[in-house]
């Protein structure tokens, strides 16, 4: 334990010396403004949920859990929000808790209860705002030298993903059906990047900004029109970002839920004009990803579906060459056989994590979260991926920073 928490401690020191903002792109590298390169090392943190708050606040404090982010050496967040709190993020905490007891399906006096254990951690809460939340969590990572990639998680605040949520295709997009799409009203979403970015250009240390998670077809969605929704949409919602705050990188996915990129290489590329050296590609990849079944449990084959479907993007000199970051990957961390991961999981993590060191590419782990406020109608969900324990004390597993070190190191560049 103490020499996974040294190593930690020593990767915590790289990124706050480093990193001279603002980040740009140079064909598949992300750079500092001197042109150094930046290798973004992360962990995800949800505010999505029906109370549009970063999750935690009521066990630690902000500060308490940006101190535990830097001193494991990550040196970004990929902060989660929803479109619902993008288009009305000034609600004050004091009402945004009890006013979503009915969507999360918990009482409000249970509600009430969370968001007074809020205010006995964080003082800020007492009078703040949803909005105010979320400028607290980014003040102080950025104090620690951690930068923050806000992501538009969905558009109706909930837990996220699949093909009946409502959040998965765009509303005005081929092929309508209500199960995947009656939430994802494309205006508003378009409506709410643009404010987003707008607002992230007054919080020092927010350097990117995900389009949209997981976006994912369903029956007749995306399926016979080479991706057109797709590039629409998505070359619409990257101007309009870039045009509210030209500072910050433009993050997107492929379909099938940010596993598949193959469009790129079979039809065309997005055109990328107007926000020319600000682009980057993202992927997930979860041991029960299905568009990489095939390749399950024969690390070689696998590998080779992750450069099929996403990891092409690295080649250099390509239309569509351009960063690639592993926003979401993940495995339970406790409770098997090899340091805490199940057969399974241990499988998946080191043929994941091979691919990645072979290419030193950007990552993103699911997530920091010990637990949530509510989630899927249960109070103080435990978070079986979660980096942090139960209670937001501490890792939940003490051997991960050791199973994450070599992900760490920068063995390429420009």
């Amino acid at each position: 334990m103490k020499i996974a928490s040294a190593v930690a401690v020593f990767f915590a020191a790289i990124p706050a010396l480093a990193v001279k903002l603002p980040l740009s792109t140079s064909s598949r590298w992300i750079l500092d403004a001197d042109g150094n390169r930046v290798k973004l090392r992360c962990v995800n943190w949800g505010g999505h949920l029906e109370a549009n708050t970063p999750e935690g606040l009521h066990k630690q404090s902000v500060e308490y859990i940006a101190d535990f982010i830097a001193a494991q050496g990550f040196n970004c967040v990929r902060l989660t929000y929803s479109i619902d709190h993008a288009l009305d993020p000034d609600v004050p905490l004091s009402r945004s808790f009890p006013d979503a007891a009915g969507a999360a399906g918990v009482s409000v006096e249970d509600m009430n209860k969370i968001y007074g254990r809020i205010v006995e951690k964080n003082a800020f809460a007492e009078n703040g705002t949803t909005r105010d939340a979320y400028g607290a969590v980014i003040s102080a990572l950025w104090d620690r030298g951690v930068m923050t990639i806000l992501d538009n998680h969905v558009s109706k605040a909930s837990w996220c993903c699949d093909l009946t949520d409502g959040n998965g295709w765009w509303d005005k997009g081929g092929g309508y059906n209500s199960a995947n799409s009656r939430f994802f009203n494309t205006d508003n979403w378009l409506r709410g990047l643009e404010s987003m970015a707008a607002w992230a250009k007054t919080q020092p240390g927010v350097v990117g900004m995900g389009l949209r998670n997981e976006i994912r077809e369903f029956l007749a969605q995306g399926t016979f029109d080479g991706r057109k929704d797709w590039y629409n949409y998505l070359g619409q919602a990257a101007r309009r970002v870039h045009g509210a705050n030209a500072d910050v990188l433009v993050i997107m996915g492929g379909t099938q839920s940010s596993t598949d990129l193959v469009h790129l290489r079979t039809n065309k590329n997005i055109d990328w004009t107007a926000w020319a050296g600000k682009h980057v590609w993202e992927w997930h990849a979860y041991e029960f990803t299905v568009t990489y079944a095939v390749g399950k449990g024969n690390c070689g084959t696998l590998k080779d579906e992750y450069g099929l479907f996403n990891g092409f993007v690295l080649d250099q000199g390509k239309k569509y060459t351009a960063p690639l970051m592993l926003t979401e990957f993940g495995f339970g961390m406790t409770g098997g056989p090899h340091d805490g991961l199940s057969d399974g999981d241990d499988k998946y993590f080191k043929c994941l994590r091979e691919y990645v060191l072979s290419n030193d590419s950007e990552w993103a782990i699911w997530a920091i979260m010990g637990s949530y406020y509510v989630r899927e109608g249960k109070l103080d969900y435990d978070e079986g991926f979660g980096v942090m324990d139960h209670d937001w004390k501490g890792l939940r597993n003490a051997k991960l920073p050791e199973l994450l070190q070599p992900m760490f190191s920068v063995t390429q560049g420009p």
